[in-house]
């Protein structure tokens, strides 16, 4: 049997990465990977550049993607991350749909740059943007100009949500990521919130219900291996998986920090 050395969770600078895609994919074959999967936030802007890179030097680069959502449970509305492989980067209801989600981030960064300027953080677009035709910003933009200018806020993760970023339904990625001849995997499951703490029989009760409704409405696999996950849970949740009869994805949700990078 052989065995694979693979990435299904990175990104690239083409959402909140900090390495250009040719780089990365660079760094993944010097460190002999197999696959890896670009999976930016809400865009497929990295993908082809990485796929001729991984061409060159013999990496398989799988066309992916990451949706922020929301879905109603019982109750609560919780944010799940929907994950996309093997898409049509040039499908064009996916296409269209992504250009009106960039549309509504921008109007929300720019409520955002205005709340931090209010609450006395002197911040302009030149010290959120890091490099030239940058079309993504999201939080880690703002914490990292932050973080540069010496500012130090408490609770910056908690002020960022008081002004939210509007989000599309689980329902609507699963949709879209199939309509674009993909496969839908949640993400990171020890992440989500409303569900009980990791590990507990009730995480377990309303993950496997969850798991099973959004298993109905077209999703094909969990993300099991990830850096939120130890090995333990991250052994539990592939049980799960394979109860449910899902796909088991291992993903490191690379976005290029150094520490990151050493763990490679």
């Amino acid at each position: 049997m052989m065995d694979y050395k693979v990435d299904f969770h990175t990104h690239t600078w083409h959402s909140d990465g900090l390495m250009k895609p040719t780089e990365m994919v660079r760094l993944f074959a010097e460190k002999q990977y197999d696959i890896v999967a670009i999976t930016d936030h809400d865009g497929i802007g990295g993908v082809q550049e990485a796929q001729i890179a991984g061409e060159a030097l013999g990496l398989q680069i799988v066309a992916g993607i990451e949706f922020a959502t929301e879905y109603e449970f019982e109750g609560e509305t919780l944010e799940l991350h929907m994950l996309g492989y093997y898409i049509d980067i040039e499908n064009e209801d996916l296409l269209d749909r992504l250009r009106d989600i960039r549309k509504a981030r921008k109007e929300r960064n720019e409520k955002l740059l205005q709340a931090l300027n209010d609450a006395g953080y002197e911040l302009t677009w030149d010290d959120i943007l890091t490099r030239p035709k940058q079309t993504y910003v999201g939080k880690p933009n703002f914490a990292r100009a932050m973080e540069k200018k010496g500012y130090v806020m408490e609770n910056m993760w908690d002020f960022f949500s008081e002004i939210p970023k509007e989000k599309i339904s689980a329902e609507e990625a699963m949709a879209l990521i199939k309509g674009a001849g993909g496969i839908p995997v949640l993400a990171h499951p020890a992440q989500i919130k409303h569900i009980g703490e990791p590990g507990s029989e009730e995480f377990w009760t309303k993950l496997e219900k969850l798991i099973r409704e959004l298993k109905k409405k077209g999703m094909k696999g969990l993300e099991c291996f990830h850096p939120s996950a130890d090995d333990d849970l991250a052994g539990k949740l592939a049980v799960l998986a394979g109860k449910c009869y899902l796909h088991i994805l291992q993903g490191s949700d690379f976005h290029g920090e150094p520490e990151q990078i050493a763990k490679l």
